[in-house]
Parts: structure tokens; sequence; C-alpha cells
């Protein structure tokens, strides 16, 4: 990629995909879903992360964010979730990432400016334990992304790689924790947590 040429768009997708890629890798680690050993630390944004070392781990985590690419630069993404099932496959915890991503701007993106704030939700992340829940016995994961809509263009090819999910949704509005949030144009991202209402039926599959 020419980055002379990127638009602050595109140097915007660049950046909070490479982004995801690393929070995803770290909310996985936070849940304690893999052993500690299955991952190695790094240095991202001056802050200490954990990368999977297993390449079909690593290997899922990176195409996922990477497909999301083209569509986080034209403003298509709405939401990214990191969902945690039960062994029934009912959703018992999401890590929802919703962003925003301006199409009007047109201005110079400062990445400096765009890293700084980012950092903070990895840091953010570091000491988000205790708002989480533990995970039943097995329990899965995945990650979901919402799109606003779906292009009809040129990029058709890269739309065929994402699939409708078959995720059970909730009866009731979730309980919702806020996590971290920042503003820094042309960008905008909210990460919280959803946890199902205390009054969810239990079976959701009846």
């Amino acid at each position: 990629m020419d980055r002379k040429n990127t638009s602050p768009q595109g140097e915007t997708a660049r950046v909070l995909v490479e982004f995801l890629e690393v929070a995803i890798t770290s909310i996985v680690f936070l849940k304690g879903f893999y052993p500690s050993e299955a991952f190695e630390r790094r240095r991202y944004m001056n802050v200490v992360v954990h990368r999977a070392r297993h390449p079909q781990l690593s290997g899922y985590i990176h195409s996922v964010t990477a497909g999301l690419l083209p569509f986080v630069q034209k403003g298509l993404v709405e939401r990214v979730n990191v969902i945690f099932y039960d062994n029934e496959h009912v959703p018992v915890e999401k890590f929802v990432f919703k962003i925003i991503v301006n199409q009007s701007y047109n201005s110079k993106v400062e990445e400096n400016d765009l890293e700084f704030a980012l950092r903070a939700f990895l840091i953010k992340l570091t000491v988000a334990e205790p708002l989480t829940k533990p995970l039943p016995s097995g329990s899965s994961w995945e990650v979901t992304a919402y799109f606003r809509a779906l292009p009809q263009d040129s990029i058709n090819k890269e739309a065929q790689m994402w699939v409708p999910t078959d995720t059970k949704q909730w009866l009731r509005p979730p309980d919702i924790t806020p996590i971290k949030s920042m503003s820094s144009e042309p960008l905008k991202v909210q990460l919280y947590l959803e946890h199902p209402n205390p009054s969810e039926p239990k079976n959701l599959g009846e």
C-alpha cells in the first residue's frame, strides 16, 4: 500500500484493523480460554500485550480482522463483537467494539494521536477482568461483525467471505458495562461489555 496516497479513511482503517487484531487476542487471553503458555508477551503501541503462539489461533484472528479492512475504510462496519458462548451456543458475554469512520473527513490523519487514543483501550483491557463473568464449561467463542450495509461494487469478492451468523439472540435488552471510548477524527470507537439481562429466559432455543 502506498501510504502517501492513502485516504484518511484508508489510513484510519489500517491502524484500526491492526489494533483490533491485538485487542481481540488480548480479550481471548484475558478470558483464560487457553493456557497462558499459548501466548507470548510482545510490546505494541508501547503497551505489553499478548500474541497467540498457535498458528491456527493467530491465523483466525488475523484473517477476520484483515478481512474487515475494506469495509472499515468505507464506513460499513458498525460493530465487531467477540462473543463467548455456553455449551448450547447461547451467548454469555460479548465484548463489543462500536466503530464510526467519518466518511466526509478529508484532512491529514494524525497517526500518533490515533494510536495514543487506541493505546488506552489496551491498557483498560489489562484490568478489565473484574468486569467479566466466568465462562461455563464447554464454552466456545467467535468474532462476528455487524455491517451497516454490504457493498455491491468491486469489493464484492471480499463481501462473499462473510456469511450470516447463527448466533442466538437475547430476548431482553442486555446489561451493558462501558470499558472505554475515544474520538480522534476521523475515528470514533466505543468498547463495552454485554451480559444477559437477569430476567433473560434460560432456553433461547425453545
